[in-house]
């Protein structure tokens, strides 16, 4: 099949109108909270399950058509960002959100919350709207801390977001989760319309021409299928040990999920050191920062081998700090590719995006469905062994040169 031919774009938007300094605290906020949306129900499904009189094959549709309905949005809404004012499309996508999520807080029965559930995955996609939009109000040299800093939102949004959601259902009640999450989508949703310049499309593509552009960029740019293998390898990695990290701890330590919430803390933290990352893709490079990062995950996975060693104190200590480790290392790499990628088309970013996250998806699925098998038939060290060498096949793979 003939790679389609390049469109035409429209000229980005004017460097006169770039905002000397984008809402990058607006935008970080926007991407956690969006993306929490999609974690918000996985600590809720045993409360879920007592009160809708549903068994667990029942409520475990809710994650899964969650991630769905995320995963479907990636490819068929994200795209909408070139040829759409992104203030609008955000704005947009904020109030279908804040409605799933009021529909879910109010569902009568499983069927309601499960319809519900699918339109807060394609909803909560508005999270890599912001990421694009924060690269192309950024100024060339800053385009690496600007990013860094939103995908820092956007990692807090995924890590923070079990915690809250059980401290949340502890206190009222889990469809408080839902209410609450919908306030705060309604408040960003209103900040984004209000502090968010517009910014112009730059491409006249009707959607399914838009679509299938995507196949042309993915064949024309080797440095896109090389950034999306190597983090999607990365994933394999963070997945597997965060989807099976409330088991271990259960099996080995007798600790329960409350303690594999406290852990994510410890991941928080990493991320939080992120924006450092993008600073040194700007000053270095994002291939420097990329293959750094890599190695950092390599030996973050590689010493919790080490775990069954050591007495409990200093085993939770050593998890916790591999997780600081590896959640920075696969953070900063995820910021480094994106600079990079944002850089090979600008009039094509959300397109970009939405190719470089639908990899990261697979991968994290993959993980997770590895990180079981791993944990059930090798036990802490099959599951340390998947990781390890996922990292390094990321590092192998990103230390060749490009074909």
């Amino acid at each position: 099949m003939s790679a389609l031919p390049a469109p035409a774009p429209l000229s980005p938007l004017p460097v006169a109108t770039r905002p000397a300094s984008p809402p990058v605290v607006l935008m970080a906020a926007g991407a956690g909270f969006a993306v929490a949306s999609i974690y918000y129900a996985q600590p809720l499904l045993a409360a879920l399950g007592s009160e809708l009189g549903a068994g667990a094959t029942g409520v475990g549709l809710v994650p899964t058509l969650t991630q769905f309905g995320y995963a479907a949005g990636l490819l068929l809404l994200a795209p909408l960002g070139d040829r759409s004012d992104r203030r609008t499309l955000i704005t947009a996508k904020a109030a279908g959100l804040t409605l799933a999520l009021l529909a879910a807080g109010f569902a009568p029965g499983l069927p309601a919350l499960l319809l519900a559930s699918l339109v807060i995955g394609l909803a909560a996609t508005m999270a890599q709207d912001l990421v694009p939009a924060a690269a192309a109000l950024s100024a060339p040299e800053r385009r690496g801390a600007t990013v860094g800093s939103v995908m820092t939102g956007l990692l807090l949004g995924i890590l923070l977001s079990r915690v809250a959601s059980g401290l949340l259902a502890a206190l009222w009640g889990w469809r408080s989760v839902f209410f609450a999450a919908a306030a705060a989508v309604a408040v960003i949703g209103l900040a984004v319309w209000r502090g968010l310049p517009h910014i112009a499309p730059t491409t006249r593509l009707g959607y399914g021409a838009l679509l299938a552009s995507m196949v042309s960029l993915w064949r024309r740019h080797a440095a896109l299928r090389r950034a999306a293998a190597v983090q999607g390898l990365l994933s394999v990695g963070f997945s597997a040990f965060w989807s099976t990290l409330a088991l271990a701890l259960q099996a080995r330590h007798g600790l329960g999920a409350a303690a594999a919430g406290a852990f994510g803390l410890a991941g928080a933290a990493g991320a939080l050191a992120a924006p450092l990352a993008g600073r040194l893709a700007d000053r270095r490079g994002p291939m420097f920062v990329t293959r750094l990062a890599a190695a950092l995950a390599v030996l973050s996975f590689a010493v919790l081998a080490a775990e069954p060693l050591l007495p409990t104190a200093a085993a939770l200590a050593l998890i916790a700090l591999a997780a600081v480790g590896f959640d920075f290392a696969i953070q900063a790499s995820l910021v480094s590719h994106q600079t990079l990628v944002y850089g090979l088309e600008p009039e094509a970013r959300s397109r970009l995006n939405a190719l470089l996250f639908t990899t990261i998806f697979v991968g994290m699925a993959a993980g997770s469905a590895l990180g079981g098998l791993a944990l059930t038939h090798g036990g802490w060290l099959g599951m340390v062994a998947l990781a390890s060498a996922a990292s390094l096949a990321a590092l192998v793979l990103r230390l060749r040169p490009l074909r």
